[in-house]
């Protein structure tokens, strides 16, 4: 169940970084994709277009709005601040109509469904838009 305010939402998530910080990378993975699925979606809050004012992690909580992309950007900023030297090389891309979350050289991929992460690899697609890890990390400082 999604915190209905802004403390228990920041509290929820510090502990969910904290449960993820020490098991395997995959069900690290897995709880973190499954924590953002239970935040309320709404279509169409943030767009690639307004890449340069997207809310920084605290102000995304503060929100509390998610449509595909703000989760995304929620798991993004959950991966960067846990710090993990095996989960380092996280991507946001775009493609088509999905924004996916691609971890460990697209091994993994998050933001897709509810309940699982996809352990496939694509093959080679050219995302429209994406944004890395390392530019994530420079948005929380």
């Amino acid at each position: 169940m999604w915190s209905r305010t802004f403390a228990q939402r920041l509290e929820a998530w510090a502990v969910l970084r904290q449960q993820c910080q020490d098991i395997s990378p995959e069900l690290a993975l897995q709880k973190i994709n499954a924590w953002w699925f239970t935040s309320p979606w709404q279509p169409y809050h943030l767009h690639w277009d307004d890449l340069p004012t997207w809310p920084d992690p605290w102000q995304l909580l503060d929100d509390n709005i998610y449509c595909s992309l703000a989760r995304g950007l929620g798991i993004m900023y959950t991966i960067a601040m846990m710090d993990r030297s095996d989960i380092q090389d996280s991507v946001l891309a775009e493609f088509a109509s999905d924004n996916l979350v691609l971890v460990n050289n697209k091994k993994y991929i998050l933001n897709w469904d509810s309940t699982t992460i996809v352990n496939i690899n694509p093959g080679e697609q050219k995302p429209r838009h994406q944004v890395t890890q390392k530019q994530i990390q420079l948005r929380i400082q």
